[in-house]
C-alpha cells in the first residue's frame, strides 16, 4: 500500500513560499507544490490568478469565521475538499466549467467531511 505514496515524485511534497498582499499587508504561505498546483487549478476554473483566489478566500474565511488561525491549514484542507467532491461527482472534473456558477448546496449536500464527520463516522469536530 505504501508504494503508492511513497513512490510519488518528490517534487510535490516540496515545501514552497510564496508571498502576497493581503489587505496591505505582506504575508508567506508555505505549502507543498502539490497544494500550490490545485490553487492554481481551482482559481483558474474562475479566471482568477493565484493571488486574487487566496485573497478571495481568505475574505470569505474572515467573514464567515472571523479569526483565520491557521490559513494554511485552511487551504489543504481546501485543496483536499476540492478533490474529495470532485471524486463524489459533486464538483464536475471538468476544468473548463467554473466553480462560481455550482450549487453550493446541492455540492456541500453531499460532503462527507463538511457535517464534521468523516467517511468512516469519525468525528472531527470539536
Amino acid at each position: 500500500m505504501c508504494e503508492i505514496f511513497v513512490g510519488a515524485n518528490p517534487a510535490l511534497y516540496e515545501v514552497k513560499a510564496r508571498s502576497l498582499r493581503l489587505h496591505g499587508a505582506s504575508t508567506s504561505i508555505r505549502l507543498e507544490n502539490l497544494f500550490w498546483s490545485i490553487l492554481e487549478e481551482i482559481g483558474g476554473r474562475d479566471g482568477l490568478s493565484l493571488n486574487q483566489l487566496l485573497t478571495r478566500l481568505y475574505d470569505e474565511l474572515t467573514e464567515v469565521r472571523g479569526d483565520v488561525g491557521n490559513f494554511a491549514s485552511f487551504l489543504r484542507v481546501s485543496c483536499a475538499r476540492y478533490l474529495a467532491l470532485q471524486v463524489s461527482g459533486r464538483i464536475p472534473e471538468d476544468r473548463a466549467m467554473p466553480l462560481r456558477g455550482l450549487d453550493a448546496a446541492w455540492v456541500l449536500s453531499g460532503d462527507v467531511f463538511g457535517s464534521g464527520v468523516s467517511a468512516r463516522n469519525q468525528s472531527f469536530a470539536p
